[in-house]
Order: structure tokens, then sequence, then C-alpha cells
């Protein structure tokens, strides 16, 4: 897993996992390994799905050829909410997208580290062949 800046304010963090790495053969797949994920974790709470590809698709907006499919899982960890800023940094969102021998997974900083490292040992576990 990476951590980088995106576009000079966004703490990203990204893997990539080549398709050969992992019994996951869908971006469908890794949603329902993460929906499963979310269900049986004490504080969290699954949200929706959404298609980025097909929204993107649909208003006519442009795509990254390399990019064969993507979409985002959301959710929250909300366990508290000490202030009404912590709106604006919630809920959280995993991005799948499907590359022609690989699947890219990023997602930003959560205000909890204890949290944060929750959302990348989830990641990490869809790497499941060495």
């Amino acid at each position: 897993m990476t951590k980088s800046v995106f576009m000079k304010k966004y703490p990203l963090n990204s893997i990539e996992i080549q398709k050969d790495e992992t019994t996951f053969q869908n971006i469908d797949e890794i949603l329902a390994y993460y929906q499963d994920k979310i269900s049986n974790h004490p504080i969290a709470t699954f949200i929706a799905l959404f298609d980025h590809y097909t929204h993107t698709k649909s208003i006519g907006g442009e795509i990254n050829p390399d990019i064969k499919d993507a979409k985002n899982i959301v959710f929250c960890f909300g366990a508290i909410l000490p202030n009404t800023e912590m709106l604006a940094i919630r809920p959280r969102a995993i991005g799948v997208a499907e590359m022609e021998n690989s699947f890219k997974i990023e997602f930003i900083d959560a205000p909890n580290q204890k949290l944060q490292g929750v959302m990348g040992e989830w990641t990490k576990g869809i790497k499941t062949i060495s």
C-alpha cells in the first residue's frame, strides 16, 4: 500500500493488485468481500455501491481507456459525532478500478488511525496469492 497526496490536498492510500495475485475475478466479487467485512465489523455500516464507470459513461464523461470498470463502496465507521465538521469527512468510500491485468484500490485517510488501519488490512486481504 502506498500513500500519496492527490491534487495537493487529499491523503490517498493506493494499492495495485495483479489479477494473478488474487482469487477475485472482478470488481463485484471485491465489493462483496468489502461488504462482508463491513457487515461483520462492530461499528461499520454499509451505505451504498456506486457504479462510477456507468455513471460517467452515461453522461458522456471522459474515462481513461485503461480503466475497464470502476465502482465505489460507501460505508461509515461513525461511532462519535463530536462536531459538525465530522460530517464533512464522513462517510468513507473505497474505490476499486479494474484495469487490463490488475485491480487498483484507493481510499482517502480516515480521521481515526485505528479505523484507517482496518481499511488497510481489509484491502491487503484482497491479495490472496503471494
